[in-house]
């Protein structure tokens, strides 16, 4: 009887502990008859926060990897202006380089001039001293009919001053021609960079790439020309500005208008690019809109034509 007792209520310990761990009321409800309630919805509402701060604390490492990740994309988006700011000092470097040729092809140019001057003054100095040699052999011929030998000297001698005045009037054919070669790359060298930084610059200030070339209509040229979207630019380039080129472009545009319209487009944009500038050659251009500048700096503000 006794043992039968004892594994009765072993028994129905094991089905109390059971209950406790399974069903939820009854815990509660033996935890309210031993004053422990409201301790186990405390324990259950820690419980319920640590799953939320463990929940925040998730979050928060996701939103800090996500940080590092805009950090990293940072650190290449300053990279990327370092490089590009590189490639700017380059095009800088390499835009002196190219003034400081044209500015040598200028020297050369003004001392090939100058030897064509003192090749054309010997040449005067040459013609002067025939003719005073002629002179003075005339009165030889006239003074001294008897010395005939001495007469066919002196006109042996003019002869060879005129082989030589021939002579010196051959190089200065050859110097003129060269003269000419050296301006004629000196043009097309100018030209070459005008198209260049007018681009680079519309690159900078508007945004727009523009390949520039040249254009002809009939026999008149234009040396810098080029469209991209609704934008035309119509220019020139030359080592010094004066007003009648200001107006020949002008007039080059007027051209176009009547000529080629469908050369052009709603927007205009006319320009110059030059090394020196004449005062009234600048004040003419800004009051019809023409953008002045050279590698360094703008001489009259960039303005758009709006037309029609």
């Amino acid at each position: 009887m006794v043992i039968a007792f004892a594994e009765h209520l072993t028994q129905l310990k094991r089905q109390l502990l059971e209950l406790l761990e399974k069903d939820l009321e009854f815990r509660y409800a033996v935890a309210g008859y031993l004053g422990l309630s409201e301790v186990l919805k405390r324990l259950d509402s820690i419980e319920e926060g640590i799953k939320r701060l463990w929940e925040e604390v998730k979050s928060l490492r996701e939103g800090q990897n996500r940080l590092w990740e805009n950090v990293n994309k940072l650190w290449e988006e300053v990279r990327a202006l370092r490089e590009g700011q590189n490639r700017l000092w380059e095009e800088v470097k390499a835009l002196r380089e190219g003034q400081n040729r044209l500015w040598e092809e200028v020297k050369a140019l003004r001392e090939g001039q100058n030897r064509l001057w003192e090749n054309v003054n010997k040449l005067w100095e040459e013609v002067r001293a025939l003719r005073e040699g002629q002179n003075k052999l005339w009165e030889e011929v006239k003074a001294l009919r008897e010395g005939q030998d001495k007469l066919w000297e002196n006109v042996n001698k003019l002869w060879e001053e005129v082989r030589f005045l021939r002579l010196n009037q051959e190089e200065m054919r050859r110097d003129l021609r060269d003269l000419r070669r050296t301006v004629e790359r000196l043009a097309l060298s100018l030209e070459e960079e005008a198209r260049s930084f007018i681009a680079y610059r519309l690159r900078r200030e508007l945004g727009v790439e523009v390949e520039l070339g040249e254009v002809f209509v009939d026999s008149l040229e234009i040396n810098v020309y080029g469209t991209v979207g609704d934008l035309c630019i119509v220019g020139e380039a030359t080592v010094r500005l004066g007003p009648s080129l200001v107006e020949e472009l002008l007039e080059k545009v007027e051209v176009l208008k009547q000529r080629r319209p469908d050369l052009l487009r709603r927007r205009l944009l006319k320009v110059i690019y030059t090394s020196v500038a004449i005062p009234q050659a600048l004040q003419l251009a800004e009051e019809k809109g023409v953008w002045v500048l050279k590698w360094d700096k703008d001489l009259t503000p960039m303005k758009i034509e709006e037309r029609a």
